[in-house]
């Protein structure tokens, strides 16, 4: 399946780049990287200079992932939370496929 923004939140996210736009927590705004590892209901984003890596909650934040074609996706961190082999599994519309 093709990386399109429609079908981002069905492919990996490990090594995509990520900024947090919004969030509950005031002090996750402006956090931008690479996704390094991702969780059930976590992303763990490396920041450019590689001195950090934050724990970022997928349920509280939105994001905005940048595609190889030079387009930006913002996505809502509630359609992320998941297990990442069961998101990755999914078509349509159904939760589990």
């Amino acid at each position: 399946m093709p990386l399109t923004p429609a079908t981002l939140t069905r492919h990996e996210l490990i090594g995509r780049p990520v900024r947090v736009v919004a969030a509950s927590n005031p002090d996750l705004v402006g956090i931008a990287g690479e996704v390094v590892m991702e969780t059930t209901r976590t992303l763990s984003i490396e920041g450019s200079t590689a001195e950090r890596v934050w724990q970022v909650p997928k349920g509280d934040a939105t994001f905005e992932f940048d595609l190889p074609g030079g387009e930006t996706v913002t996505v809502e961190g509630e359609q992320l939370v998941a297990r990442p082999a069961r998101r990755t599994e999914r078509t349509g519309d159904s939760k589990w496929r």
